[in-house]
This record gives C-alpha cells, structure tokens and sequence, in this order.
C-alpha cells in the first residue's frame, strides 16, 4: 500500500473525524449513487420504450412501402413482387390493400382500418398474424358464403367480439345505383383475434383476404401498397432507393423510420433533456466532495504541516486528498451502477410499472439497461468527482508548514 493511500484511508475510515465531516461524506456517496442509479434507470426507460416501439412497429409494418400515387393503384403487382423480391437485403414483398372503413356489430358502430393481404404470403413476414389469441388464420367462406375475418385482441375485448360472431364494413367507396351513390357494405365472420402487442393496431386493425378488400374498395384486381420485410431494418434507408428505381417512373418508396419519424426524433430528444436534467444531481454531489475536502483539509492543517516537516514531498499531499475524493466518488458510482441497472432489470423483468396502453402504447414499463450508458454515465461521475477534489487537493499542497506550527 502506497504512503498516499494509507493517508488517505485513515483520513476517511478515522473514528475521531468530526460528526459533520462524516455526515457530509456520507452524502457525498449517497448524492453521487442517487445521481448515477437515476440516469441509468431514467437512460434504461427510454432505451426500453425506443426499442420496444421499434420491435413491435417493425412486427406489424412494412419496413419499405412501395406506392404509386395518383395512379390509382399497383396493377401488376404479382410480376412486380416476384421482380422487386431479387434486390439485395429484402428478405420478402407482399401486397396489399389498405381502406378505412365503418365497422358495425351488436349496435355498435366505429372506424377501423382494414387490410386486405395474400394470406400465404402475409402470415410468413407479419408477426400479428403469427400471434393469435383464439380462432384460427382462415380468411375461406362458411356455409353461408360469408368470409373469415381477423380482429384485433383490444377491440375484440371492448366489443365482446368473438370467432364465429358476425360483423359488417361499409367502405365509403360506394357504387353508383338509381338512388344514387350507395356505400359498399359487406358482412364477415370473425374467424380470428390477433395481438401485436400495439395498442393502436390492436385497437384499429382488421385484416381481411386480398380478394374481399379489394370487393370492398369497389376496385379492380389491383392494390394500393407493396410492403418490403428487409433482413436488416435498419438499412431500410439505403435500399429504399434501389427498390424505387427498380419499380420504374412514377413509383414512391417510404421507410418506417420516414414513416415514424416524429416518434423516434420524440425519444432521442427525451434522452438528450433526461441525461442533461438528471447529470446535475451528479454535478451537486460533487459540490459535496468539494466541501468534504476543503473541510478536511482545514480539520487536518497540522498533520499535513508535521508530515510536510518530516519530509512529505507537496505531490504527496496533493494526491492523498485527490486518492480521497476518488473514493467517494468511485464508491457512489459503483453503488449507483449496481442500484440502477439491478432495478432496471427486476422491473423491466417482472414488469413492475404497468401503464395506461391507451395513452403510451405499451402496458408496462419497459426497461433495456444498456452496457455502454452505464460506461459513459461512470466516466462522466468519476470526472466531476476528480474536478472536485482539484482545488482543495492544491491548497492542501499549497500550506506552509511555519506559519501552522508557528504556535503549536
């Protein structure tokens, strides 16, 4: 154990300390821990909101939408697919139909978005409808000659919506007759009920089969979308070009981070407010540390001046009160490290936090701890800690041994 060292534990662990002195080190430790474990909690929530929106967005949308605006609709769509599935990085392409419509059951009445899909193609890149909650991916008719239709688990809640209950869709693309321009309406069977885990969709969606949706728009054998499954979503935005130039003239291209970016710019900036915010409870813990030192220097000016006259260089002396409030500050970093990522994931584990999924998306609060937060958020205490102890640690070396003596 190094001279400094020895100092500097003896100068911390003494008993015969004054009682304010070690009550104020004992704050510095908590106020530096306090600010530590809140913004690797606080950075640990918004990295689970970010990436959980993101996981269940990417599970029910496309990561590239391929449209044609003003044209009506996609025609070729098969031969187009079939092209457009050879670029490199799209792991699939399925087309689809998008309408919103009025949906009636039992004297209820309310607006949903229904999409229409190619079952076989849909149900092996769509993660909502791989996770059904009753009933069964059977879009066919019954003995009646009326088709399947799958509901989302939050609206089939609210409406007591059940497989085999019957509902109608009247689209506002309504058909020419005598009487004038009458509504299409259409009668289906809940066949099935998904859960995306998304309040919006589970709330909003219905799917149908292609055929039925594009009956219900009143259109021919065409659909409105092509969607891209990418093998990595995050290069959406370089492959998004070359699907749009593959498709030709008068093709639009859009990915899901275009699509949501308001969401994602929303967490990114509350992430950058949350660390600024929060980092300053650490920056007054060490305010702490610079009182504790600046006071133990003066509680201890004549053992620094006898250890100066016995032959102590200055460096010596300076580092033993920087080896104390490294200490401290090491000893509330590590405990607020350890306190915040253990709450972080028993929460995010067990799903402590319930939320409202009307108003947040999400039932709970998720939370996703990140390795590289927890270094940054250690680095930065750590700093301000070492900032700390500067000054008193140069004025500790600064004292003249004759002039604290002088009346001893």
């Amino acid at each position: 154990m190094s001279f400094e060292w020895f100092v500097a534990r003896r100068y911390l662990r003494s008993p015969h300390r004054p009682a304010i002195l070690r009550l104020i080190t004992l704050f510095s430790v908590i106020g530096v821990a306090a600010g530590v474990a809140t913004l690797v909690i606080a950075l640990s929530m918004n990295s689970g909101f970010r990436e959980t929106l993101q996981d269940r967005l990417l599970g029910v949308t496309a990561h590239i939408s391929l449209t044609r605006p003003g044209s009506g609709g996609i025609s070729n769509y098969m031969a187009l697919s079939e092209k457009l599935q050879q670029t490199p990085g799209v792991r699939s392409v399925t087309p689809a139909i998008y309408e919103t419509v009025l949906l009636s059951f039992n004297g209820q009445a309310r607006g949903v978005v229904t999409k229409g899909v190619d079952v076989a193609l849909e149900k092996k890149s769509d993660q909502a409808l791989q996770k059904l909650t009753s009933g069964q991916l059977d879009f066919s008719t019954d003995a009646d000659g009326i088709e399947g239709l799958i509901v989302g688990k939050q609206l089939s809640d609210e409406w007591q919506l059940r497989p085999g209950d019957y509902v109608t869709l009247t689209s506002p693309q309504g058909r020419l007759t005598p009487f004038g321009l009458m509504p299409r309406t259409r009668r289906f069977r809940v066949a099935g009920v998904f859960e995306s885990g998304f309040y919006d969709y589970d709330e909003n969606w219905c799917f149908v089969s292609l055929q039925a949706a594009q009956s219900l728009a009143g259109a021919g054998d065409i659909v409105n979308v092509l969607e891209f499954r990418l093998a990595k979503p995050e290069l959406a935005a370089q492959i998004a070009p070359e699907v749009e130039h593959a498709a030709g003239q008068g093709y639009s291209a859009a990915t899901w981070m275009e699509e949501n970016k308001a969401l994602f710019r929303a967490l990114k900036l509350e992430k950058l407010v949350t660390a600024i915010f929060i980092g300053l409870i650490t920056f007054v813990a060490g305010l702490n540390i610079l009182v504790v030192l600046s006071m133990t220097v003066t509680d201890k000016a004549r053992d620094i001046a006898v250890l100066l006259s016995m032959g102590a260089r200055r460096d010596q002396i300076r580092r033993i009160f920087l080896l104390q409030g490294i200490a401290i500050g090491a000893s509330g970093t590590l405990l607020g490290l350890v306190t915040g990522y253990a709450f972080a994931w028993i929460a995010g584990t067990y799903q402590l936090i319930p939320l409202d999924p009307q108003v947040y998306a999400v039932s709970y609060v998720p939370f996703h701890p990140n390795f590289l937060d927890g270094l940054w958020i250690g680095l930065v205490a750590m700093g301000i800690a070492i900032m700390a102890t500067l000054l008193p640690a140069r004025e500790a070396a600064r004292l003249l041994p004759v002039e604290i003596l002088r009346f001893e």
